[in-house]
Parts: C-alpha cells; structure tokens; sequence
C-alpha cells in the first residue's frame, strides 16, 4: 500500500527516515506481559478456583469464556467511546483496571463476584488491545511492521514463559487467590512504568494524533474504506485459528494433569514448555517468517493441527505427547503476530484503530468460544475427547485459509512477493 493511499505521505516518509522506536515498542511489550499473565492465569488454576468458588471445573473454565466475551462485545464500541483520551494514558488506565479486576478475584466469596471480576477485567483488555494493537501502525513504517508486531507478542510470550506458569506454581503453592492478588499488584505497579515508558515516546505518536485523539479514528467507516474486505478475511481466520487452539488451551490443566497423566505438578512446568515455544516463534516472526506472512501462517497453521493430532492420538505416551505440545505451541505461537501483521499491512491507515479491535474481537471470539466449546464437550465426553474438537476446528481453518489463498491467486496471478506481504492472507 503506497503512501498516498495511506493519505499521509508526509507523515510516511517522516516514519520511514526515523530510527527504530525501541523505547515506545518495549514498553508496549511491558504492557502485553502484564495484562496476558492475568487474562491467562486461570486456565493453569482451574481445580482450585473451582474448589474455592464451590464450582465444578467446567463451570470455573467459562471465566475464560465470559472475559474473552466481553472483550468481544466491548472492544469496538468501548474503543470509539474513549477516542478523545490520549493513547499512552488509556494505556495506563486500562492496565490499572486490569489489575484491580486481579484483585477482586483474589478476594471473590463465591462464584457470581468470580464473574464481575472477569467482566470488569474484559472490559479494559478489549480496549488495552484495540489501541496497542493500532500503535505499531501509527509509529513505524510498512516494512518494519513485522519487527514491531513481533516485539509487542513478545510481551505476550514472555507472559506464557514466566507469567502465568510462575504465578501458577505460585497458586499451586500458596493458593490462587495468593496467585491473583500478587498479579493485581504487579498490574497496578507496572502501570506507572509503562507509562513513563511511553511518555519518553513523543515524536511518532504525534504525526498521527491531533490533541491527543488519533487521526485515523474519527469513525466506524465499514461501508466506505476499501480494506474493510482483506481485514474482514484475517479476522475470521483468526477467529477460526484461535477457536481451534483454546478448545484445548483452555482446558491445558486437566488435559495434562488426566489426559497426559502427569499428575497437577506438571501444569506449570508445561506452561513453561508451550511459553518458550512460543517465544521462539516470535522471534521466528520478527527475522524471518514475517518477510512473507500470508505463507508463513499457511505452513504454521498446519503445524499447528499436526501438534493438537498427535496429542488426540497418544497423549498418554509423555515423550510424544510433550513433544507434540511444544510443537502445537510453536506453530501456534507465530499464528497472532502474522496474522497481525498482515492485518496492518491490509488495513488504511484511517482504518487500523478499527481493524485492531475487530481483530481484538475476532480472537476473543476464539478464546471465549473454545473455552465453551472445550468445557461442554469436556463435560459431556471427558477430557480425551476435547483435542479430538480442537482438531475439527483447524482443519475447518485449513480448508478457509486455502480458499481464499486460492481465489485471490486467481484473481490477481501476476502478484509479487512485495504485494503479497501487505494484501493479507488472502495474498498468502
């Protein structure tokens, strides 16, 4: 997409000649590892919450699903109400009530408080998501899209890698409402940081923000802007993607404590394991699969179904089965940042504070429905059965993502390699 498309040449050429915003991009990193380890950490909690809410753990798993919900219903509206307060202050406002909705888990009596806790928590991720998934796009230019992205997942990543699966030892040991309120804690704290990170930020931010209020977000322009239609297609896979996976990751606790039959001491460890996978595939992202993403999240989604099938077919076989979930959790783990990626290339830039909620939306939908999905077939069939879904669920992606690769190759065959990596998946 040229600049002139973009309807800010100007203010283009001036991100291409700058230096890379390191500062600005690690504290967005900062930010995603707070609000990830306290949107994550039930999922490697779920029997003892529920022991402590007196639920059983199906039901204590739909906290995953009411959070990733509300963020679904009030990312994009939530995000066109807040419009006129600066970004790097709803940052910090977000990520605080992130943090005090940690807390009043941490002292929740009984199951319905659990829920308002939740509720309250979500409200302030979908809109975390929709601004810092927008801000990369604001402050660097195309080319160094995949870089950023990929530093902010890292955020994401290093959450999975010592967030949750420390905070989930640390619930194991002291108990979860321990776990959550230290969380809550870290979350209020951190905001300060973040935010004095982000404060050092000044230049980039402001070629796209008039008195504090981003240019590119005056409105809800689907009808008019020409990108509505690529950004539409990566949403949908990433909402077909995510299901898919959170069928089983939402249920990771008792599927490696039953399933694999490695008993609740391992749960941590093994959130370990899928964290430092997917770690090494944002690193993936940022130096290599990032040049071409619409392929690169092709060969990643496959690897992904190969991972959670090996899983479905022998999980009580540890070796297999461990090397099967570092696998599912690699491959997974380069899935957000591409797809992200070729969302910004896709989306004008008067439209990514849009398209980053829809996305935030979209992969909300995912995490919220295969924690519904995931808890009723858990439920009903037992915990061997819910991979068997997950799986369903990828192939269902598969087959999408190779229609659509295989009616824009029909439709535009001359395509280059340039213009593949900013057309979204449909170019992959």
């Amino acid at each position: 997409m040229s600049s002139s498309q973009n309807g800010a040449s100007g203010p283009t050429r001036a991100k291409d000649a700058a230096p890379f915003p390191w500062t600005g991009m690690l504290a967005l990193a900062a930010a995603a590892f707070l609000a990830v380890t306290s949107e994550t950490l039930p999922t490697g909690l779920l029997p003892e919450i529920a022991a402590g809410l007196h639920s059983t753990t199906p039901e204590t798993g739909m906290l995953v699903s009411v959070y990733a919900f509300t963020v679904v219903v009030a990312a994009a509206p939530l995000t066109a109400l807040t419009r006129r307060i600066p970004r790097r202050l709803l940052v910090v406002i977000v990520i605080v009530v992130i943090g005090l909705s940690s807390l009043l888990l941490a002292v929740s009596p009984n199951y319905g408080v659990a829920v308002v806790a939740r509720i309250t928590g979500g409200m302030a991720h979908g809109v975390f998501w929709a601004v810092t998934g927008a801000y990369a796009g604001h402050i660097v230019p195309s080319h160094q899209l995949a870089r950023a992205v990929s530093i902010t997942s890292g955020g994401v990543s290093l959450a999975l890698i010592l967030g949750a699966p420390l905070a989930t030892i640390l619930g194991h040991a002291v108990g979860w409402r321990i776990a959550f309120a230290v969380v809550g804690c870290l979350l209020v704290v951190g905001s300060v940081v973040v935010g004095t990170m982000l404060l050092m930020v000044s230049a980039a931010p402001a070629q796209t923000m008039t008195g504090g209020v981003p240019t590119v977000t005056r409105g809800f322009a689907l009808r008019r802007d020409p990108s509505i239609r690529p950004v539409i297609v990566v949403c949908v896979l990433t909402g077909l993607v995510t299901l898919g996976s959170f069928t089983l990751n939402a249920y990771i606790a008792p599927f490696v404590a039953d399933a694999m039959g490695l008993g609740t001491g391992a749960v941590g460890p093994m959130l370990f394991v899928g964290g430092l996978m997917g770690a090494v595939g944002v690193v993936l992202v940022g130096t290599w699969l990032g040049r071409s993403p619409g392929r690169s999240a092709a060969f990643c989604l496959v690897f992904t179904a190969v991972g959670v099938a090996v899983l479905a077919v022998v999980p009580g076989v540890p070796p297999v089965a461990i090397a099967a979930f570092a696998l599912w959790a690699l491959a997974f783990g380069c899935l957000p940042p591409l797809l992200q990626t070729q969302l910004l290339h896709a989306a004008s830039a008067r439209f990514r504070d849009t398209a980053s909620a829809l996305y935030t939306t979209s992969f909300n939908v995912g995490i919220g429905g295969g924690a519904v999905i995931g808890g009723a077939v858990y439920a009903v069939l037992g915990i061997d059965a819910v991979p068997w879904t997950a799986l369903v669920i990828l192939v269902i992606a598969l087959i999408m993502f190779g229609v659509t690769a295989r009616a824009r190759s029909r439709s535009q065959p001359g395509v280059d390699r340039d213009t593949e990596m900013r057309a979204g998946p449909e170019a992959a």
